[in-house]
């Protein structure tokens, strides 16, 4: 007699392959391309002229590092406009996030004020994707500690949602509605040899927020794994 060695304890290899094929990240698609990013970064400088009745007292400080190479985009733009100068540095939060003790010690990032200041003056704060908000935060931060500005606006190309703090940016380069296992990733030439904003899926199927770094309760930042 031949036995059947056959087995319905378990799935069949096919249903595994299903299975483990369902649980892959489906490939990141771009929701922005440099044409566009540059479309909209034009219609920021323009907005913040208009908001600001000119650009005599703008100081645009952007957040690394990312957010540092769209200030200084920015700043292009608005001089372009205006015909003058604008002032334009970058902001370090490293020391001022609220995950600091949740991870190993980080590098500390580059903090550069243009010579006049910040005090009296309308400081854009720039940063590439806004989601909880918590970045943002810690700039507010930052920034309280260098000086007194008139008045803090926030520019982001990307808002992706999800805040948790009481958060707006005023400038907004694309509203992009995401679920908590979607991925955003800004890639920029001067980091990234390309400009784009890709839309990915997580790894894992945890749904918990998750920093650059990996940590919870944190902004999802472009310079993240590829998630």
């Amino acid at each position: 007699m031949v036995e059947n060695h056959s087995s319905t304890a378990g799935p069949t290899g096919a249903a595994q392959a299903q299975a483990a094929a369902a649980d892959l990240p489906a490939p990141a698609r771009p929701v922005l391309e440099a044409p566009d990013i540059a479309r909209v970064l034009t219609r920021i400088a323009h907005e913040i002229v208009e908001r600001a009745k000119g650009a005599d007292d703008v100081v645009l400080l952007g957040i690394p590092t990312r957010g540092v190479f769209l200030a200084r985009r920015l700043a292009d733009k608005l001089t372009g406009i205006t015909g003058r100068p604008t002032q334009v540095g970058s902001l370090d939060i490293t020391m001022y996030r609220d995950d600091l003790r949740l991870h190993p010690p980080r590098a500390l990032a580059r903090t550069e004020i243009p010579g006049d200041g910040v005090d009296g003056r309308l400081v854009v704060l720039v940063d590439d994707v806004l989601f909880s908000g918590r970045t943002i935060r810690a700039a507010l931060d930052a920034l309280g500690d260098i000086g007194r500005p008139r008045a803090v606006q926030l520019a982001v190309l990307v808002d992706r949602g999800h805040r948790e703090l009481p958060i707006r940016a005023d400038y907004v380069g694309k509203n992009l509605p995401t679920s908590l296992r979607e991925t955003v990733k800004v890639l920029l030439a001067e980091e990234d040899g390309r400009d784009s904003v890709l839309l990915g899926q997580k790894e894992s199927r945890n749904d918990s927020r998750q920093d650059a770094h990996g940590g919870p309760g944190a902004d999802a930042r472009s310079d993240a794994p590829a998630r």
